[in-house]
């Protein structure tokens, strides 16, 4: 069954295809591998762009029974989908939002000492979960602080880190992080145990805990920056070509004129800008390539800036037949999340969460 949503087909010039089935796949193979400690599911950002609404019900289906969001709103939109999950809120917990959270069966990760108290007035005997700090310098008590929460006598459920450099294997802060963790650990025996996002999970040292909160990997991106990528891709993006033209050699392209035709070139316009979410610094410029797109097979570099609407393609390796009502595709056929993300300055994290709401959204699955 397909569900479209967003822009109607007719009212969009790009269509973002979200693959539920790899999503819920992706949580699967997850969960299988750090058994027996309970795998949730990091659906902040709007599940990092895919749609909360879409994401929460498939993770749900497949088995997720814990969910982890940044903002009481997303914790809201998760308890309105999947009414029976468990639902923590990570950024920490304001005042106002007390009242909400209680009111919606949300549970605060406390960050801080004032967290504490506060949730030790209005929600002492509701679970809650606390983040020590263990090298971030971020959100977190410190190491030093756990025994005095721990005095507090609150409903602590989980007690959690964040790790800082996971996904570098050989990264001695992993062991520090780890050992940090374990020192505190027995002033909150009856908490479970939560240090693992995505790369986490792929650490030699297993620190799985009794639960893990895998965020990016679901979504197709690689937990494993240094080899290859073992979750299924989850997005595909592509456009239709709007117009097509030919230059001349020595000719520029885009705003400021910071791309130069190095042969005969045909070029292809689509209807993507950074204003739909595609990075500015995707470019392609005289002194450095940006982002591609592949287009009837063939990839296809950028060419000039990248407009707030519109972005250019040197196509001239494309059979010109073949571009007769073609679509070129910015994610999918082997482009990936991280590698756009790479092409563009930046990381797959950012380009999965910018995701533009101009996009005509189809979820399969």
């Amino acid at each position: 069954m397909t569900d479209r949503s967003g822009p109607a087909l007719a009212d969009s010039q790009a269509v973002l295809t979200i693959d539920l089935g790899a999503l819920a796949a992706n949580w699967r193979a997850l969960a299988a591998r750090v058994a027996p400690a309970e795998c949730g599911a990091v659906v902040k950002a709007d599940a990092y762009g895919l749609g909360i609404e879409a994401a929460a019900p498939a993770l749900a289906k497949a088995g997720c029974r814990t969910f982890f969001v940044a903002h009481v709103s997303e914790g809201r939109r998760v308890r309105a989908v999947v009414p029976h999950a468990v639902v923590y809120v990570l950024n920490g917990l304001l005042p106002a939002a007390a009242p909400v959270m209680i009111e919606h069966d949300l549970r605060p990760v406390l960050g801080s000492l004032d967290d504490a108290t506060l949730w030790a007035k209005v929600g002492r005997l509701r679970p809650c979960a606390l983040h020590v700090d263990t090298g971030m310098n971020r959100l977190g008590v410190t190491p030093g602080s756990v025994e005095t929460v721990a005095r507090m006598d609150l409903a602590i459920d989980v007690l959690m880190t964040h790790f800082v450099s996971s996904e570098a294997v050989k990264d001695s802060t992993n062991d520090v992080q780890i050992a940090r963790f374990a020192s505190v650990r027995g002033m909150l025996p009856n908490a479970r145990s939560s240090l693992a996002n995505s790369s986490a999970l792929f650490l030699p040292q297993k620190p799985f805990g009794d639960l893990v909160r895998p965020g990016y990997a679901l979504y197709g991106g690689n937990p494993t920056p240094a080899a290859a990528n073992p979750m299924q891709a989850v997005v595909r993006l592509e456009a239709p070509i709007l117009q097509t033209r030919v230059i001349e050699a020595g000719e520029k392209v885009g705003y400021n004129a910071q791309w130069t035709a190095r042969r005969r070139t045909r070029l292809a316009t689509i209807g993507i800008g950074y204003a739909d979410g595609l990075p500015r610094a995707a470019m392609g410029i005289d002194d450095r390539p940006g982002g591609e797109a592949i287009v009837a097979g063939v990839r296809c570099p950028f060419a000039g800036r990248v407009s707030m609407d519109l972005t250019m393609i040197d196509v001239t390796d494309v059979p010109e037949a073949a571009l007769a009502g073609a679509s070129a595709v910015l994610l999918g056929d082997g482009i990936t999340v991280d590698d756009l993300g790479l092409r563009s300055a930046t990381i797959g994290y950012e380009i999965l969460t910018r995701l533009g709401a101009r996009y005509h959204r189809v979820y399969e699955g």
